[in-house]
């Protein structure tokens, strides 16, 4: 099923590309994850348990209503676009059935991690200076709310990898490679987990 076919299933519009420039050279230009892609990384690591998955540079929500539609998760994007996020709030109004989402305009780092907030997912939509931030936010969330909580990265930055494995104590547990047709070596997963020490 392509990416029209899905979207006219759940009844959203989430394609498209981010029209114009953004306003600060720390937020990066909209793309979406292809539907395809989401599927592998679903099918290798399922998001299963409690919890909460938060898309960080969320767009038009893809993500956010892909992720209920197969697991039920409940969600929150954060996009930083207002248009992009007035865009995601239409969707939300069309789709069908009762969901725990929900969508928040603003930046990322400024974003209050809660306490039932377990997955969080990045398609490299800031700088790495905000993603540190942002990181930042969720380890101090941890302490304070204890949990294991974990970095899903889709097409990920040098930068960003060494951060996690360098300087928090985030471990790989997953390296989701998409199918051949993607030759971009960069073109793929990384699963990480912050344990739950005892």
């Amino acid at each position: 099923m392509d990416d029209q076919q899905m979207d006219r299933q759940l009844n959203i519009h989430t394609g498209g590309e981010q029209m114009g420039f953004n306003a600060s050279m720390h937020e990066h230009r909209f793309e979406v994850t292809p539907y395809a892609w989401l599927d592998v990384l679903f099918r290798q690591h399922p998001l299963t348990g409690s919890g909460r998955l938060v898309d960080f540079g969320s767009g038009k929500g893809r993500l956010n209503f892909y992720a209920h539609h197969l697991f039920g998760t409940p969600s929150t994007g954060v996009e930083v676009d207002p248009s992009l996020h007035e865009a995601a709030l239409r969707n939300l109004k069309r789709l069908k059935g009762n969901a725990e989402i929900e969508f928040s305009n603003g930046y990322a780092q400024d974003y209050p991690i809660q306490a039932d907030d377990r997955w969080f997912y990045f398609f490299n939509p800031f700088s790495d200076p905000i993603f540190m931030k942002v990181i930042g936010r969720i380890l101090k969330s941890v302490g304070e709310h204890p949990r294991e909580v974990e970095v899903l990265l889709f097409y990920p930055s040098v930068e960003y990898t060494d951060f996690l494995e360098r300087r928090t104590a985030f471990e790989v547990i997953g390296d989701i490679p998409l199918p051949d047709e993607a030759r971009d070596l960069r073109e793929r997963f990384l699963v990480y987990r912050l344990p739950l020490w005892d």
